[in-house]
């Protein structure tokens, strides 16, 4: 065994390139690689020299479950990626480049803006179950509110409205809203088919009913009602859609030039009149019906003509401080305000320039007031 052990050694020595007579210590790595081979891993070039680890097993964390839970000392003590030298300390009270960007809106200068938040308004009666007069509130905060429904349907905004443009708007809305079957009827009447009036995009077809409503029922001009619209139409959609819209409202004028409007014919049993009257006067059939029921057609048709005239503005004299009715009628009359007297002896009923009457100062000198004629009677 001695000598097997002998000539192994001196085949190991002859294969390294050390001679067989030369003499090698005890703590020669050769030797130590050669009788303990796990010793090499521990040993370094140099004789006696140790390799001290880097590593620090500890600083490492254990899945969980497994001995002892790591933790996040501090963001240093947590290994970081290659390349990453720290990690940025951003201040909250500094605003990021993105959090600073804020959405400029389009606002479109050419389009009429009331016509515009008009027919957002319809729309949004429509399709959206929004009650007029809620509509017309005034609010914190409701111009904005009103000018992101526009930007957000017609894709641009317009400029803000100031008073009298609120008002036009609000009488446009009631006044489409009131005669919607009749301008309904009269608008499919005038396109070439049925379906065409069927399958009309929402917008657009507000879009008609207002110019309808400007024509028929507040006297536009005829050349404003039409090129206001059109471009609305060719804005807000496409250019085809205002081609459409300025061939109906072209149509309109010349029948309405004529006196040849289309309306049904008021004929056959209870249910077709109750009908034609429905489209005529702009109710609902039911109504209609019931009114013709209980109060007789004449009744029915005074009623349905009073429900669909403009409200009127009743502005009682005061008395009390020595005015008449007649110095009140003259006072208009040189606002050139137009009024009728109520059958109420100290009320006169006005439509329009109510905002006249308050410039003038009429209700802050203490000349009338506005007040319902039913307070008169007590």
């Amino acid at each position: 065994m001695m000598e097997g052990g002998a000539v192994a050694l001196r085949q190991f020595r002859a294969r390294v390139g050390v001679g067989v007579g030369v003499g090698v210590g005890v703590g020669s790595p050769i030797l130590l690689s050669a009788d303990n081979p796990s010793a090499a891993h521990r040993s370094s070039g140099a004789s006696g020299r140790r390799r001290v680890s880097r590593v620090n097993p500890g600083a490492y964390p254990r899945r969980a479950g497994r001995g002892t839970t790591w933790k996040r000392d501090s963001p240093e003590a947590s290994p970081r990626r290659s390349g990453i030298t720290s990690v940025p300390n951003r201040s909250p009270e500094m605003p990021t480049e993105r959090a600073g960007r804020t959405k400029v809106p389009i606002v479109n200068l050419e389009v009429s803006h009331h016509r515009a938040v008009a027919a957002v308004r319809l729309l949004r009666i429509e399709k959206g179950k929004a009650f007029v007069d809620l509509l017309n509130e005034k609010g914190n905060g409701s111009r904005e509110n009103e000018m992101s429904y526009v930007e957000r349907t017609l894709g641009f905004s317009t400029r803000c409205l100031d008073n009298r443009d609120i008002r036009l708007v609000t009488v446009i809305v009631a006044g489409t809203v009131r005669w919607k079957r009749y301008l309904d009827y009269l608008i499919m009447s005038l396109c070439s088919e049925e379906k065409v009036f069927r399958e009309m995009e929402p917008l657009l077809l507000q879009i008609l009913r207002i110019g309808f409503f400007e024509i028929l029922k507040l006297n536009v001009p005829a050349y404003a009602a039409v090129d206001e619209n059109v471009r609305l139409a060719k804005v807000a959609l496409r250019p085809g859609a205002g081609n459409l819209v300025n061939a109906i409202l072209r149509k309109l004028l010349l029948l309405k030039e004529a006196n040849y409007l289309p309306l049904p014919k008021i004929e056959g049993d209870d249910r077709a009149q109750a009908r034609a009257l429905s489209i005529i006067y702009s109710h609902p059939v039911w109504m209609v019906r019931r009114w013709i029921r209980f109060l007789g057609k004449d009744e029915a048709l005074k009623l349905m003509n009073w429900n669909n005239s403009d409200p009127h503005f009743s502005i009682r004299v005061n008395t009390v401080n020595g005015y008449t009715r007649a110095d009140l009628i003259d006072r208009l009359e040189s606002l050139q305000v137009h009024h009728e007297k109520s059958t109420m002896d100290e009320f006169v009923r006005i439509q329009e320039g109510m905002q006249t009457v308050l410039q003038a100062g009429l209700l802050k000198d203490g000349m009338c007031a506005v007040q319902d004629e039913s307070a008169g009677k007590l």
